[in-house]
């Protein structure tokens, strides 16, 4: 089973439960991995802990275990925020999906995500950069601390040295200058 897309799906519930900021963090890895190619802005957005709840308020998302900072997420919540994500990125609109969702059992959700996600879960390799004729763009590696590195693709916006020094001085701001060499 661990090798159909389901089965590799059902390996990341092994990391449930969740926060809500590792919930996001999460799917929003899963999702870009997938490299499904948004349809408009709001889908391009990365989820966070705070969509999470609005989700959650406007129903497209069970509630969670516990409420508050110690509201804990599992594998359902997972599924259902990555459909969300999904179907954002296909172009439905949030009442689509909302409408959609509570029609749906939990193994056709199961299912419907893993086959979205087919390509990255089975292959490890983002779906975009199978389907992208662009040449290879380099990737700059900025140490940060012992064990942190800030990593920067050339051909990006933030790529000049004065937006990665700054982003190399915030990050070494956030983790303390203790921790830094």
């Amino acid at each position: 089973m661990a090798d159909s897309p389901v089965g590799v799906l059902r390996a990341h519930a092994r990391l449930a439960p969740w926060n809500a900021r590792g919930l996001a963090a999460h799917v929003a890895a899963l999702v870009d991995a997938a490299g499904v190619r948004p349809t408009n802005a709001s889908a391009r957005v990365a989820p966070t802990a705070r969509a999470v709840r609005f989700y959650v308020a406007h129903r497209l998302l069970d509630r969670p275990e516990g409420a508050g900072t110690s509201a804990t997420y599992n594998y359902r919540h997972f599924l259902q925020l990555l459909a969300i994500k999904l179907r954002q990125r296909e172009g439905l609109t949030l009442d689509a999906i909302q409408r959609e969702m509570h029609e749906m059992t939990g193994d056709a959700l199961e299912r419907r995500v893993a086959q979205s996600l087919a390509p990255a879960l089975l292959t490890g390799t983002p779906a975009a950069a199978q389907q992208d004729d662009e040449p290879f763009a380099p990737w700059r590696r900025v140490h940060i601390a012992d064990g942190v590195e800030l990593h920067v693709r050339e051909d990006a916006v933030v790529a000049h040295d004065d937006a990665i020094l700054a982003m190399r001085e915030a990050l070494r701001t956030v983790l303390g200058r203790s921790a830094v060499r």
